[in-house]
C-alpha cells in the first residue's frame, strides 16, 4: 500500500519488514507501492514507487501498469505477491500467467479506508482479485475466518502466520524507573500506555470514559496516548469535558526510535480496539519491551497473548470492561506476567526471521 516511514501502519510495517528479511532465506524480491520519490533512495532500489497516494487514483493505476510491465520485462519472476488489493487490480492480466500470494491483511472495504472509492467499489475490486490468488496469508485465525466468510476463499487456499516483530528492536536491557527518567515521565504513578492511530475502530472513546471509572478509584493513574488521526481533537475535547486533563494525555507521533523506552516505562499497554482488529502488531511491541498488554476480545488479539496469559484477554470490549480490567491488573486482582516471561514469549514465537521462514514456505507451495 505505501511505503512505512512515510505511511505509518501495521500493513506497511509487515511489507517493509518481509521486503528486509526475505533475502536472508534465498528469495530476491522487488517491491512496488505508492510513495513519493524518496522510496527508491530508501530501499537501496529494491522498491519503486507509482506515486503519492494522494494523486489520482487513475493516475497510480496507469503508472501501476508501466512499472509492473516493466518489472516483468527486466526479470523473470516466480512468483507475485501482493499486499494491497487496490494496487493489484489494474495489473491482473499482467500477472495472469503467474502464481499469486495474497497477503490478507484486512477487510479494506469494511474498515472505510479512504481512497477515493465507495464501499461497494472496494468490495468489488477486493473480490476479483481474491478469486485470482493461488494461497493467502492471514495474520490470525480470526482473518482465515473473515476471509474464507465474507469474501469465498476457499479455506485450504488460506493459511494463517502471524505477523512478526524485530525482538532485538524492542528488547530493553534497562529498568521501567530508567525508562521513565530518559522520557521525563513521573516515576510516582501508575502508566497505562496505548499506541494507536486515532480512528473510530480502535475503542479509544471507549478507554477514555473507562478512565473515568478508573479514576475513581486510583486517582493518581495516568493513560499516555501515542499516534495522531482523525480523533484527536474530539478526544482531547472529551478529556477535558469528563475532568481528566489530570489523568490522560495525547502524546501524539512518537518516532520508532522512543518507542521501546515507552513501552518499558509503562506498567501496562491496553489494546481497547473495538473492530477489525487483525492481529496487533503493538501486543508484540509492547511484550518484546517487557510490559504485559491487556486487550479486548475483538479480531486476532486473543490470539497473541492467550498463552502467554489468558487474564490478558478482557471479557468484552466497551468501557466498563477495560476499566474493570484495568483495575484488576494495577491493584493485583490479575497477576501479570513478568517482564522475563513477557519477552521470552515473543522471541520464541514472533521473532521476524521465524515468521519469514514460514512465509517463504507458503511462497515455495505456491510455485508447486
Amino acid at each position: 500500500m505505501g511505503w512505512f516511514s512515510e505511511d505509518p501502519g501495521g500493513l506497511n510495517r509487515v511489507y517493509y519488514n518481509l521486503l528486509q528479511h526475505l533475502p536472508q532465506f534465498g528469495i530476491e524480491a522487488q517491491g512496488l507501492v505508492a510513495g513519493t520519490s524518496r522510496v527508491p533512495c530508501e530501499s537501496n532500489g529494491q522498491v519503486e514507487t507509482i506515486g503519492p497516494a494522494s494523486d489520482p487514483l487513475l493516475l497510480r493505476w496507469w503508472r501501476a501498469r508501466r512499472a509492473v510491465r516493466g518489472a516483468l520485462a527486466r526479470n523473470q519472476f516466480s512468483l507475485v505477491v501482493s499486499h494491497f488489493a487496490l494496487y493489484t487490480f489494474p495489473v491482473l492480466d499482467l500477472i495472469r500467467p503467474h502464481p499469486l500470494v495474497i497477503h490478507f491483511q484486512g477487510p479494506w472495504a469494511l474498515e472505510g479506508m479512504r481512497r477515493g472509492l465507495s464501499t461497494k467499489a472496494k468490495g468489488t475490486i477486493e473480490r476479483v482479485v481474491y478469486r485470482c490468488g493461488t494461497r493467502f496469508i492471514v495474520l490470525s485465525c480470526a482473518f482465515r475466518d473473515v476471509l474464507h466468510r465474507d469474501y469465498g476463499v476457499p479455506i485450504e487456499r488460506i493459511r494463517v502466520i502471524p505477523g512478526g516483530i524485530d525482538v532485538n528492536q524492542f528488547a530493553c536491557d534497562f529498568t521501567r524507573r530508567e525508562a521513565r527518567e530518559r522520557l521525563g515521565w513521573p516515576h510516582d504513578r501508575p502508566i497505562l500506555l496505548t499506541v494507536r492511530r486515532l480512528v473510530r475502530r480502535m475503542g479509544l472513546d471507549d478507554l477514555t470514559v473507562a478512565m473515568k471509572e478508573v479514576c475513581k478509584r486510583l486517582p493518581e493513574v495516568l493513560l499516555l496516548v501515542v499516534g495522531e488521526g482523525p480523533l484527536a481533537e474530539h478526544l482531547t475535547a472529551r478529556v477535558q469535558s469528563l475532568g481528566l486533563k489530570h489523568n490522560v494525555q495525547l502524546l501524539g507521533f512518537l518516532p520508532d526510535q522512543d518507542l521501546p523506552t515507552a513501552y518499558r516505562a509503562a506498567d501496562l499497554t491496553i489494546v481497547p480496539s473495538e473492530a477489525f482488529e487483525g492481529f496487533g502488531l503493538v501486543v508484540l511491541e509492547s511484550l518484546a519491551a517487557g510490559t504485559p498488554a491487556l486487550v479486548t476480545p475483538v479480531g486476532g488479539l486473543p490470539e497473541v497473548v492467550r498463552d502467554l496469559s489468558p487474564g490478558l484477554v478482557l471479557p468484552a470490549a466497551g468501557a466498563n470492561s477495560l476499566s474493570e480490567g484495568i483495575v484488576m491488573a494495577l491493584t493485583g486482582g490479575l497477576v501479570l506476567p513478568s517482564t522475563e516471561a513477557c519477552q521470552t514469549y515473543v522471541q520464541e514465537r514472533y521473532d521476524w526471521p521465524m515468521i519469514t521462514a514460514r512465509v517463504r514456505d507458503v511462497y515455495l507451495e505456491a510455485l508447486r
